[in-house]
């Protein structure tokens, strides 16, 4: 008995939050109408940053739409299960060794041991590294056809479930260019190639009929990237897609109720302050912008509900963060407005936030008033996310108004505290460099009870907090538009996952 491809999609580690979420499906493909020959158009909020390279924000894209896959994926409870790795097991603290499915690529080369190998290796020297693997050292080792042993320098304990991120997906050979460059079109394995992507605008995806786990029944994918929010609900009320992403909140109540799917998620938007150069090196400045920012008061007037009140960097879809919580100690005593105004005299604080996600603008302009009142200077940047993200990793801004999926790259919270907060995180906007920070992520990081496991990334969650890096503000409601005529769209809490083998119109 074949496991299917939707047993083993993303989700969200919570299992009472997903009752209702994923729409079921029997296996193989559909006889019904509009099975195996209708396609269907899907409209994705951010554009392609570096041409759907998985070493990129990208990666998701090619999870969402089922384009590539890793060794493994996650389960319903967001334990490890098979995909390109048919089982595997832990032969010490540092090795494991992993058994492959009979497989193909798109291009109609053989999923090996050795093209597994190429494809961790060249994740492993890209000269922007995965963030997946910010905080770990892995080698790749064929023993066979069939068999690949991984090892890590030092113990890793969550290493299946990092090999589930869509950042490290297995691509065919020809997929790496030898100037370092990725493509995913016709590289994949997944039940859809891509067949045609036209720079950030469009791209066509086709079934791949030689897919592992059965043939889709859909024939395939037509992309559009609609950065706007308002344009991406306007498309779906029109019938120009079947899915759209990410509506804005202002918008979801706009929509037919039966269109509107409201997910729960586990991404906090946060307000991220550059500890590494400009008016927030300072901690006394830092603590004043954090007792000035007031969240809640977003809540309603930015997202129309569909969010809670920041309780740290984790919130309510982590069901095991508030038990866990520890309380924020040793904080920099915050400057006051007057401090503030000496302080700052003559300088500008630059806020940025980009224009993918609806709410953040809105978001933007009320913490700027928040800050104005606490004596900063401010002045906004607001753009499309790809046109700023170099100049948000060179710490070209003081301040960022972030929305970021905390459970997204591993499916366990260490790789997202190790990539953002670390002293050598790869995705470490604020910049900051705190010996206490990093000792505690590492301690986390060792942990192999699951328990202990939780209990230090809280710990390490207070370290965070304490340094004023980042100011967490909400933590959102995700609302998805679906037409009426689309069965089995996936709605998933980690925004991995979003059309699968089973997606279909009726």
């Amino acid at each position: 008995m074949r496991t299917t491809p939707r047993a083993v999609l993303a989700t969200l580690a919570l299992t009472p939050l997903l009752a209702g979420c994923f729409a079921s499906g029997e296996e193989g493909a559909s006889t019904g109408s509009g099975g195996t020959d209708a396609r269907l158009k899907v409209a994705l909020a951010v554009p392609p940053v570096q041409a759907l390279s998985p070493y990129s924000n990208d990666a998701t894209v090619l999870s969402k739409l089922s384009v590539a896959e890793g060794l493994t994926a996650l389960d319903q409870d967001g334990a490890a299960a098979p995909a390109l790795a048919k089982s595997w097991r832990q032969v010490d603290a540092t090795t494991w060794t992993f058994e492959l499915r009979k497989a193909t690529f798109q291009d109609g080369t053989e999923v090996t041991a050795a093209s597994v190998v190429n494809a961790l290796d060249h994740a492993s020297a890209a000269k922007v590294k995965p963030r997946v693997l910010s905080d770990v050292t892995l080698t790749a080792k064929a023993d066979d056809t069939d068999t690949v042993t991984l090892t890590t320098k030092t113990a890793d304990p969550v290493l299946p479930l990092r090999l589930a991120s869509p950042a490290l997906g297995i691509l065919s050979a020809k997929a790496y260019g030898d100037d370092g460059t990725v493509s995913p079109v016709g590289t994949g394995t997944g039940p859809f190639e891509i067949s045609r992507l036209n720079g950030k605008t469009k791209a066509t995806l086709d079934r791949y009929d030689g897919y592992w786990g059965g043939k889709a029944k859909a024939s395939g994918i037509d992309v559009t990237w609609i950065a706007d929010g308002t344009a991406r609900a306007n498309a779906l009320r029109a019938g120009d897609v079947d899915i759209a992403e990410w509506i804005p909140t202002a918008q979801a109540k706009l929509l037919d109720a039966d269109t509107r799917k409201e997910v729960p998620s586990v991404r906090t938007d946060s307000l991220i302050l550059n500890t590494g150069s400009g008016v927030f090196t300072d901690a006394s400045l830092r603590a004043a912008a954090r007792t000035a920012v007031d969240g809640s008061t977003l809540v309603d007037s930015v997202f129309g509900g569909y969010a809670d009140p920041a309780q740290g960097l984790f919130g309510p879809a982590v069901s095991w963060a508030a038990d866990d919580r520890v309380a924020v100690t040793g904080r920099a005593k915050a400057a006051t407005t007057a401090q503030v105004k000496t302080e700052t005299k003559g300088k500008t604080l630059r806020l940025a936030t980009y224009t993918n996600r609806a709410e953040l603008p809105e978001a933007a302009t009320v913490l700027q008033q928040q800050l104005e009142k606490a004596g900063f200077t401010v002045k906004q940047d607001v753009r499309e996310y790809t046109q700023m993200e170099a100049d948000l990793l060179a710490g070209r801004y003081d301040a960022l108004v972030f929305s970021r999926v905390t459970l997204l790259d591993t499916g366990d919270a260490v790789a997202y505290l190790a990539s953002d907060y670390t002293s050598d995180g790869v995705y470490n906007i604020a910049g900051l460099k705190d010996a206490e920070v990093d000792a505690a992520i590492k301690s986390a990081a060792a942990e192999g009870d699951t328990k202990a496991r939780q209990q230090k990334i809280m710990a390490a969650e207070a370290e965070i907090l304490r340094t004023d890096a980042v100011v967490p503000l909400v933590h959102e409601k995700v609302v998805q538009g679906v037409a009426t005529d689309v069965e089995g769209v996936l709605l998933d809490p980690r925004e991995r996952s979003l059309v699968d083998v089973d997606t279909h119109l009726k």
